[in-house]
């Protein structure tokens, strides 16, 4: 039995997620787009061309703690053969000729894909959820890293003990599917990132967002068109006027909107009305969220109260990326500027990646996306790439007819509220230890 046969055979099972599986999610006519629109040459003769270079970063992305030339023989089922063994030289040579544009474009065009119809998949009252938020990343201590990307300043004018990424991202909050990022120099803000992720965001959607993204400019640029809504956290010295109370803790405000924001954008008005919910939950001090959902029947203030907790959906997934899917060294390979942004696009679409199939495995289990453990989906599709490169290929219908046996393995239990306020268990660092005297909400 071939191993074309036998991968037709396992299509007769409803499995866990397989490489092929995984392979096929990346359309290959994607891959020559991203090659032409980004204008990089693939010279076939060579013995890495374009398209098998893309895969590579991929499977940097998946194997976090394996050597360039392991990722290629890993690769061997996915790429056409080529002959003997790839050089690490080569490698690197090859990924300087690809560049970061086509792993970006690739990233961007099946995000977009991917993420609409997860969105429209886990509706709230007809509206796609979404979230956005920041994070960094290290980088190599290379002269040229830092001075491309920079630093944390400290002391004395000292520096982060890596150059460090800033990196703004949006996602789809009950999948954990990205539908955008954008990333660069540590010195702009989150939100400067976070400007060209509205783009992204579709019509008829509530983007939920932590207080450090209140703005008029940046808010009032979601609700502009299509039916877009936002709901955050209001900061404590926030100052308003209450224009109408519809319930208890539940009341339309006013908020003037700031001089210097107005002299960024004369077109912004002088005040802005918007809805402002205050709850308490037991153990916690008292919220205030503001959100553009101004109508209290139509959205009820208790279940936007639960919605904001979705919010840490976006932290969960950065956490997914560092400590399982980078292994917490965070600090990535790449000691060039653009091979950096190569395999953070690399590792941003491998993520997607694992999570579509996720999304696969949820749908087949009857639960929710979140309901599912990225630790044993990524620790599926890694053995898979390790066992298919060695088992015969009359097994792997077997294999996969197990795995199916095994899917309940993937089901988290119900994801409980949180019961008390967050505070630092171990101390790391030579600052007094901190605790909240009162809890917070996420």
């Amino acid at each position: 039995m071939g191993f074309n046969q036998a991968f037709h055979a396992a299509a007769t099972f409803a499995s866990p997620p397989t490489l092929e599986d995984f392979r096929k999610r990346i359309d290959s006519s994607w891959i020559e787009e991203a090659l032409a629109a980004t204008g990089t040459a693939t010279v076939r003769r060579r013995r890495l061309p374009a398209e098998q270079v893309i895969w590579i970063v991929l499977g940097m992305g998946m194997f976090r703690d394996r050597p360039i030339e392991d990722v290629v023989s890993k690769l061997d089922l996915a790429l056409p053969s080529a002959g003997a063994s790839i050089a690490r030289s080569s490698v690197s040579q090859a990924r300087d000729r690809v560049g970061s544009e086509p792993l970006r474009w690739l990233f961007e065009r099946s995000a977009a894909v991917w993420s609409a119809h997860s969105a429209e998949a886990h509706e709230w009252r007809g509206l796609k959820l979404y979230g956005i938020d920041g994070s960094t990343v290290r980088v190599p201590d290379t002269a040229e890293n830092r001075e491309t990307f920079g630093g944390q300043s400290g002391r004395e004018g000292s520096e982060s003990g890596y150059p460090l990424v800033r990196i703004a991202a949006l996602m789809v909050l009950r999948s954990h599917l990205l539908a955008g990022c954008n990333f660069g120099g540590y010195g702009a803000n989150e939100i400067q990132y976070a400007w060209p992720l509205l783009d992204a965001i579709p019509s008829k959607s509530l983007t939920i967002l932590d207080r450090g993204f209140f703005g008029a400019r940046f808010l009032l640029a979601i609700e502009g068109t299509g039916s877009r809504q936002w709901l955050t956290r209001a900061r404590s010295d926030l100052k308003f006027r209450v224009i109408k109370k519809f319930a208890r803790g539940d009341e339309l405000i006013e908020v003037k909107v700031s001089d210097h924001a107005r002299r960024q954008d004369p077109s912004l008005p002088q005040t802005w009305q918007m809805r402002a919910i205050r709850y308490r939950r037991k153990g916690f001090s008292s919220q205030l969220l503001l959100t553009s959902l101004r109508d209290p029947n139509e959205y009820p203030a208790t279940e936007l109260a639960d919605l904001y907790h979705e919010r840490w959906e976006l932290e969960l997934g950065y956490d997914e990326i560092k400590t399982e899917l980078l292994e917490r060294e965070e600090t990535i390979r790449s000691r060039k500027p653009d091979g950096v942004k190569q395999e953070l696009w690399g590792i941003l679409l491998a993520y997607n990646l694992v999570r579509l199939e996720m999304a696969r495995i949820a749908a087949e289990a009857d639960v929710e996306p979140t309901r599912i453990s990225f630790v044993e989906a990524l620790r599926l599709i890694r053995d898979e790439w390790e066992w298919l490169s060695v088992t015969s290929p009359g097994a792997i219908p077997k294999r996969l007819e197990a795995l199916r046996r095994n899917v309940k393995r993937y089901v988290l239990p119900p994801r409980r509220s949180r019961r008390f306020p967050r505070a630092v268990k171990i101390k790391m660092s030579s600052y007094d230890r901190k605790r909240p005297a009162v809890g917070r909400a996420k």
